[in-house]
């Protein structure tokens, strides 16, 4: 195992890619955390027609009080979801359910609120799950996740398929009536004079891959990955801690960040605070990162620019 110790005044991580399948992502992305909002309920809305999400509150999920969503629209071994809003309450736990053959749950928020994340957001199974907000969505202090699989957050206006077919927010329509491959690779198209931002204070766990994905991330708290770890800020990635709140970043494979106009990190308020990788750590930007942190790595550590050559620590 390498470790690193940064010394004062650097900067630096990278990106990493996700599940099945080929993706591309249109449009700005973002996720902010908030304070306190007036949060709407889960509401889904019509562009699925008769294959519509179903919310019915106050099940037994795991042994546990919470919200269950079902229905859907299923094609092949992805299932598609689609909101005008899109909350978890304080204390709240909301699930998916997981229907037999089904691989990947697309959700996408298609009215003009935040979502808020504040309490438990799960499967009822191991499928991965992707979460898309074009307004941005917030992961509170308490916010946690529950998945066993993968887990995708971006504010993104859409996921567009290799094949062409877009399941976007912006523009909805249903899924057309076809299998959907999903491959690795993201791809933006911001077309928002401002990037927008995903913020996240939660304690964010999952057992595969875990990404955001955004406009710029400016992160606290912890995120953990039992596979690989991507962190994209198509413009800036902060990263902070304080001396009350460690902040980790744990992949059980690679963990790339990257932020393509700039990577700024400062963690060692807490003594508990680091990035930890089981295979490479890349921190990757065209300009250099600032990184007051300290780094384990079981594979290499590397600081690249966006075109693989060396970068500035």
């Amino acid at each position: 195992m390498n470790t690193w110790q940064s010394k004062p005044s650097t900067r630096g991580l990278g990106i990493l890619p996700l599940t099945e399948g080929a993706i591309t992502l249109i449009g700005s992305v973002v996720i902010a955390f908030s304070g306190n909002y007036a949060l709407a309920q889960i509401t889904p809305d019509q562009t699925l027609g008769n294959e519509s999400s179903v919310v019915t509150p106050n099940l037994t999920i795991r042994g546990e009080p919470g919200d269950l969503i079902e229905g859907g629209a299923a094609r092949g071994s992805n299932l598609f979801h689609s909101f005008q809003d899109f909350n978890v309450g304080q204390l709240q736990r909301v699930y998916f359910a997981n229907p037999a053959g089904i691989e990947n749950i697309l959700s996408r928020v298609t009215g003009s609120n935040i979502s808020n994340i504040l309490g438990t957001l799960g499967v009822d199974g191991g499928a991965n799950l992707f979460l898309l907000n074009p307004n941005g969505i917030v992961f509170g202090q308490n916010a946690r996740l529950d998945v066993a699989g993968s887990f995708f957050a971006s504010t993104a206006n859409s996921l567009v398929f290799n094949n062409g077919t877009e399941f976007s927010a912006t523009n909805p329509e249903a899924p057309p009536l076809l299998s959907i491959n999903i491959t690795p690779g993201l791809q933006y198209g911001l077309n928002h004079p401002k990037p927008t931002k995903i913020t996240n204070a939660g304690y964010l766990v999952v057992g595969q891959d875990l990404t955001l994905a955004a406009g710029q991330l400016d992160l606290q708290g912890q995120l953990i990955a039992g596979g690989n770890l991507t962190l994209h800020g198509e413009d800036t990635v902060q990263i902070r801690d304080s001396i009350g709140q460690p902040f980790i970043a744990a992949a059980g494979g690679k963990l790339l960040i990257q932020g393509n106009q700039g990577v700024d990190i400062f963690a060692l308020n807490h003594p508990d605070s680091g990035l930890f990788s089981g295979g490479d750590l890349v921190l990757r930007t065209q300009n250099t990162v600032a990184g007051d942190a300290h780094y384990w790595s079981g594979g290499n550590f590397r600081i690249e620019q966006l075109d693989g050559s060396l970068g500035d620590l």
